[in-house]
């Protein structure tokens, strides 16, 4: 989501406004939490499957070589969207259908909200479809190793981030909602500025991220959820394009002691492609500090191109999850000794550094793939 920070590892000071006594997951009447409410969410449903004769077999050699292709149907996922259509109904009826029964529970106010703020109705209905639209045609994303998300309990995802924008963020909750067996969405830690931006920040909540500090990790993972955490933050993703693939620093390892607390396994993640969407070539740092920004990027189509410039380059697109790090065995005091936590931060970035050098040789041309 957004720049992210490690938890702890950021200006974000380790209690905020979002951590406190746990509460219920309620229903609300309306559509956005709270102006004051620092809480969050993420999700969505895979379309349909084209009729292929050859894509039963394609499928099939994929999942043989771990990589699920974007638009490809799992064969374990629960895909209504599949079944055959009742006689006479088409896929703008349905959709159609699909529409007015969404509207309904948004005026009568049949819907869930929890105490983050998560709204699954409205990022499945809303905010999935064009992202999705991104993923499968545009950027033509391929996914490997997803069967390392477990189906049930809380996992901590780290990534790799960069792109001038973080698309790769929502990207990977794409990928974990569309693809994994369980269609688990993915509950993101995004830096303050992320929920201080007008329209930006209430979107974000609706989708279910949430500031980036321990309190707030350890709750949601504690309660089951995937958490993906961004350490490079700002750093990663607006880092120049001569430096692209070249992980940044990873904070202090707040990530790992939210991981440690709560006894939960860490995943890397190794995202290729996001680092072309928007070369970043330059940054006029006069006017990034004039508008409170931490850059403001300069591109080979923007500014020169005015908001054209703002459309994304059709990259290839390789998302890995990576094999899970256990850290329920390290004692109920591991989290506050810095060796171990130094140990498990410099683990991650070496796995997803060496797992990035490998995607790359893998894809071959950034844009053909």
């Amino acid at each position: 989501m957004g720049s992210t920070e490690t938890p702890g590892g950021g200006p974000t000071p380790a209690t905020s406004a979002t951590s406190g006594a746990a509460r219920q997951p309620r229903k609300r009447n309306h559509a956005a939490p709270a102006a004051g409410d620092n809480r969050a969410g993420h999700a969505g449903d895979a379309g349909d499957q084209a009729a292929d004769p050859g894509h039963g077999s394609a499928f099939a050699d994929g999942l043989a070589g771990g990589v699920i292709p974007s638009g490809a149907v799992d064969v374990d996922r629960p895909d209504t969207d599949a079944l055959p259509a009742p006689a006479g109904e088409t896929g703008w009826k349905r959709s159609l259908a699909g529409g007015i029964a969404f509207l309904r529970r948004r005026m009568t106010g049949d819907y869930d909200v929890d105490d983050f703020g998560y709204d699954p109705d409205f990022t499945d209905n809303v905010l999935m479809p064009p992202l999705r639209l991104l993923y499968e045609k545009w950027f033509r994303i391929d996914t490997l190793g997803i069967h390392n998300v477990p189906d049930t309990g809380g996992a901590l995802l780290v990534a790799n981030h960069s792109g001038t924008i973080a698309v790769d963020a929502v990207m990977t909750a794409v990928a974990l909602r569309d693809h994994h067996p369980r269609q688990r969405p993915l509950r993101m830690l995004g830096a303050d500025l992320v929920f201080d931006t007008p329209f930006l920040g209430p979107i974000s909540r609706k989708a279910g991220n949430t500031l980036a500090c321990n309190p707030d990790a350890e709750r949601l993972l504690s309660s089951g959820e995937v958490v993906a955490v961004y350490p490079e933050g700002f750093k990663g993703v607006g880092k120049p394009y001569s430096q692209r693939y070249k992980l940044q620093r990873f904070g202090r390892g707040g990530f790992v002691t939210a991981a440690l607390k709560t006894g939960v396994p860490i995943i890397p993640v190794s995202i290729v492609g996001a680092e072309e969407i928007y070369p970043l070539i330059g940054n006029i740092k006069p006017l990034a500090r004039a508008l409170g920004f931490p850059y403001f990027p300069v591109t080979p189509t923007f500014p020169l191109l005015g908001p054209l410039g703002a459309i994304p380059l059709p990259s290839k697109w390789l998302i890995e999850f990576g094999e899970p790090i256990p850290t329920d065995g390290y004692g109920d005091h591991a989290a506050d000794d810095p060796m171990v936590v130094f140990n498990l931060t410099d683990r991650v970035r070496e796995t997803i550094q060496q797992t990035l050098y490998r995607l790359l040789l893998r894809r071959g041309h950034p844009f053909l793939g």
